[in-house]
């Protein structure tokens, strides 16, 4: 066996996501001591914990306020950010989540979102002139909702847990916040009107048919998450992507190589008819996959929960085997993980993940 390891191409690039917050010479060096290569990074401040950041509070009544309305992200702030980076010995692969403040009457269809398309249209430009080649984004009125942190994880650690009979479906979103995110802080007895899987649909559709060819221009891949929870019906509001068949939708409605997946292994994996080996062997070969989501679960809608990389419902193993046949070479992130029991919770389950995420990709030779 001696050797073995000593010609190998890595053709896949194991990669860390990275919040705003994080955005730190610290966690560059953290990246890099736990192997990664390449960054994930998200410019929305939007989870709580500083340093030390957790999924595992609260978050149903809002992620946070944004106020960031007309501050757009500049090539200068892009391009530093990128160089401060790199200086660390990794490359930003993707940017994900566009700030709600920047987009919201265009998930809403509201007055504003002719002006809003024209600023995202800028953003991708900066994007793309700062040299990197994946904008993530998660089309979506109610975000990310309905989650519990539980401590259902392997020895008690905490994790998300997603129970549809805990929640009701129906609970409206007030006026001034879309995404699960404040952007008017104006207080309104109001709420966003309801909105059919028709209408959610054409609002996509006009944003998808501004944004790509601009994106194409550029050569920025737009990579799109699906729903999660992935469910049809989330806070009085259709959902898009909540099956598989939903989410392949995307790739008719503008044909272009920079329409693509932002393929969350788990998000899929948790779809009532998630089927996430065919997923990821149908689209690594159409090159429709910008980055992965590497993360694990257990159950599906109604009742999943997540859980560490080596024990959930995916077999990790069998989904790299497929990534290495397809001769995959972009980044596995691992999203996020359950929390382990020690000061530094979420760095020490980032490198238990990285960790095994790392030794499975040079068992494999990959």
């Amino acid at each position: 066996m001696k050797g073995i390891f000593k010609h190998q191409i890595f053709l896949m690039k194991l990669g860390l996501g990275l919040y705003k917050s994080l955005l730190t010479e610290r966690n560059f060096k953290f990246a890099r001591q736990a192997g990664a290569t390449h960054l994930v990074v998200q410019l929305v401040d939007y989870i709580k914990g500083g340093d030390n950041p957790s999924l595992m509070r609260n978050y149903n009544d809002g992620w946070g306020i944004t106020e960031n309305e007309g501050k757009l992200w500049s090539y200068d702030y892009l391009s530093s950010l990128k160089k401060q980076i790199e200086s660390h010995g990794l490359t930003l692969e993707a940017i994900e989540n566009f700030d709600p403040s920047h987009w919201y009457d265009i998930l809403l269809d509201g007055p504003k979102k002719e002006r809003q398309m024209e600023d995202l249209k800028t953003i991708i430009r900066n994007v793309g002139k700062a040299g990197i080649p994946i904008m993530g984004y998660y089309f979506s009125l109610a975000g990310v909702w309905g989650w519990s942190p539980s401590e259902s994880g392997r020895g008690g650690a905490k994790s998300v847990e997603f129970v549809l009979d805990n929640i009701d479906p129906d609970t409206p979103i007030p006026e001034g916040m879309v995404w699960n995110m404040v952007y008017n802080t104006d207080k309104s007895a109001n709420t966003v009107s309801e909105v059919s899987r028709e209408e959610i649909w054409q609002r996509y559709a006009y944003f998808l048919k501004e944004i790509i060819p601009v994106a194409e221009e550029c050569g920025v891949m737009m990579a799109a998450h699906p729903d999660d929870p992935p469910v049809p019906r989330l806070r009085g509001t259709a959902r898009l992507f909540y099956l598989t068949s939903e989410y392949e939708k995307l790739l008719g409605v503008v044909d272009s190589p920079s329409n693509g997946f932002e393929l969350c292994m788990g998000t899929v994996q948790e779809m009532a008819d998630g089927d996430i080996y065919t997923l990821l062997d149908k689209y690594l070969r159409l090159n429709k996959i910008g980055y992965i989501h590497f993360r694990n679960v257990k159950g599906k809608v109604p009742h999943y929960r997540e859980v560490f990389v080596d024990e959930g419902d995916i077999d990790m193993i069998k989904a790299l085997g497929i990534l290495k046949k397809n001769s995959y070479n972009g980044v596995l992130i691992p999203d996020h993980t359950p929390e382990m029991s020690c000061d530094a919770a979420w760095h020490a389950g980032m490198a238990y993940a990285l960790g095994y995420m790392k030794g499975a990709m040079q068992a494999l030779q990959i």
